[in-house]
């Protein structure tokens, strides 16, 4: 029989010769749905000149302090800062989310404003699970918090973690005390 160890908690369990992750490796499959960078140019900008004077911009303060800009190609959406920090969401690769980061400092620098281009990448750090029913994305983070979204009434975040929360549990972190 194979030498077992367990958790406290029963739900890890290793098998002599074989890592944890071996045996549960096609169990979940992340994808990344969107990257998140954010980037500063060094320079105050003037938000409603942006909205003017650029293609699929708007800047509507009294809904929000940033402008929207849009580039198709790849898709991504900027939140722009008066300060000159941008935010850019919805590539789906690192290098993606570069170009379009170049691609939106450009068009700024185009406008007249005196762009010092910065690039800091950001992935978002959590697992983005999204469950069928109840209809519920779920963000999982490696320090084992959650956030559960788009429920419409309580029960379903209940039954949503009833669901989630097994198999969770089999890919928990196994801390040994030290010697």
């Amino acid at each position: 029989m194979a030498n077992e160890s367990h958790s406290s908690g029963g739900f890890a369990t290793r098998l002599e010769g074989r890592s944890f992750m071996d045996l549960n490796r096609c169990a979940i499959v992340p994808t990344i749905e969107n990257i998140v960078a954010t980037f500063v140019l060094d320079c105050e900008l003037d938000l409603k000149k942006i909205a003017q004077q650029a293609r699929n911009a708007e800047f509507n303060p009294k809904r929000f302090s940033a402008a929207i800009m849009r580039i198709r190609e790849p898709k991504t959406t900027a939140l722009i800062f008066s300060s000159g920090k941008v935010v850019c969401t919805g590539a789906r690769t690192e290098a993606d989310s570069k170009l379009a980061a170049r691609k939106f400092a450009r068009i700024i620098q185009k406008l007249g404003f005196e762009v010092k281009f910065k690039y800091e990448p950001e992935l978002f750090p959590g697992l983005i699970y999204r469950m069928k029913h109840p209809k519920i994305v779920l963000l999982v983070f490696v320090s084992g918090k959650i956030v559960l979204t788009g429920a419409k009434e309580r029960d379903e975040i209940y039954r949503a973690f009833d669901s989630i929360y097994p198999v969770l549990g089999g890919f928990r972190k196994i801390f040994r005390n030290a010697v």
